[in-house]
């Protein structure tokens, strides 16, 4: 996300940059295409282009940058590992190919949001460019505050948008479009609802064994929430130590803090069916039980039409609290999501 009042400026001329570094343009070309090359050769791969195509899109952007080398960006984003990659790799990389300095900052989630409602309520700028989740795509398309991609690439940024751009390709692009039709976000990063376990325990004969007679059916992934229950109880209460260790079916957090709000709202409720179903959700009904209409929410509650007090949102919570407590380790009940992610 861009901010509206801070457009592509020239904090430095091109014409200053040469006269101060008594390099020629060529020269300087020169070594931004020796920087794009080493990071080609070392860190730019596997690709599904060849090297020689890799090349030729960061001459590109090589060239692209031309009027802006010299200029500083900011940009902030949440601590993820993803977004640390960000940070410490391909902020450099960025900053060596065109010359541009590239400062990404990592700060926790709630300080991002935080920094953003100040920005856009005070319009000071604070970041140019900023990585935030895609559930602001109501508050940017609603407050008039930030830069729609759309506009931006067919209008002053037409001549750096890169020609390679796939709008199209990114996976999750329709929860990053506004009802007005334009794209406000590219999608960066994404959460999958993972089932994390121990693939050598789920092969030990004598387990297997044990479940199957226990159960009537193999030990493995489980495709429900009985399932996925009944082997939380059996490693829980009848398998309970292996190796000389005692082991648990199930794993979550407990503590209060902000994780533990969207730990219902990201995967508890959506897990129970509390969202509309197809591609995307939240047509009008998201996977949080909010209810929607024109990017406004106008109802949570069933008697208005959303569902966080809904059949799935009770399961779901229900099941998280009973889970916890007869099968998770004691200790996770004063975990955060950060806390509770190293233990599996």
């Amino acid at each position: 996300m861009f901010d509206k009042n801070n457009k592509l400026r020239h904090s430095i001329s091109l014409a200053a940059v040469l006269a101060l570094s008594g390099l020629s343009a060529t020269a300087w070309a020169d070594a931004y295409e020796d920087a794009a090359k080493k990071w080609i050769g070392s860190e730019f791969k596997p690709s599904t282009l060849t090297e020689a195509q890799q090349l030729e899109e960061l001459k590109w952007f090589i060239k692209a940058a031309e009027p802006f080398r010299g200029m500083k960006i900011n940009v902030v984003s949440e601590t993820l590992t993803t977004h640390e990659y960000e940070s410490k790799v391909l902020a450099k990389a960025f900053s060596e190919i065109t010359g541009i300095k590239l400062t990404h900052d990592l700060l926790q989630e709630g300080d991002v949001v935080e920094k953003l409602q100040t920005q856009m309520q005070s319009d000071k700028n604070i970041y140019d460019g900023w990585v935030n989740d895609s559930d602001l795509i109501g508050t940017h398309f609603r407050y008039g505050k930030t830069e729609s991609i759309t506009d931006l690439m067919a209008n002053e940024g037409k001549d750096f948008t890169s020609p390679t751009l796939d709008i199209k390709d990114f996976i999750g692009i329709s929860f990053t479009t506004a009802p007005d039709g334009k794209v406000y976000q590219l999608p960066d990063q994404q959460f999958a609802n993972l089932y994390w376990f121990r693939a050598d325990w789920f092969e030990r004969p004598e387990l297997k064994a044990k479940f199957k007679e226990k159960y009537g059916y193999d030990l493995g992934v489980p495709v429900n929430w009985s399932a996925y229950e009944d082997i939380a109880k059996f490693f829980s209460e009848d398998v309970k130590e292996i190796d000389g260790k005692r082991v648990y079916g199930h794993m979550d957090y407990g503590k209060k803090d902000p994780s533990l709000g969207w730990r219902f709202t990201d995967a508890w409720f959506s897990m129970a069916g509390g969202g509309d179903k197809g591609l995307p959700n939240g047509l009008p009904v998201d996977e949080w039980g909010i209810r929607v209409e024109d990017c406004h929410p106008v109802g949570s509650s069933v008697t208005r039409g959303g569902d966080t007090n809904g059949p799935a949102a009770v399961f779901a919570t229900q099941k998280y609290v009973d889970w916890m407590k007869a099968y998770a380790p004691p200790e996770a009940a004063g975990m955060t999501f950060s806390e509770s992610g190293p233990v599996p």
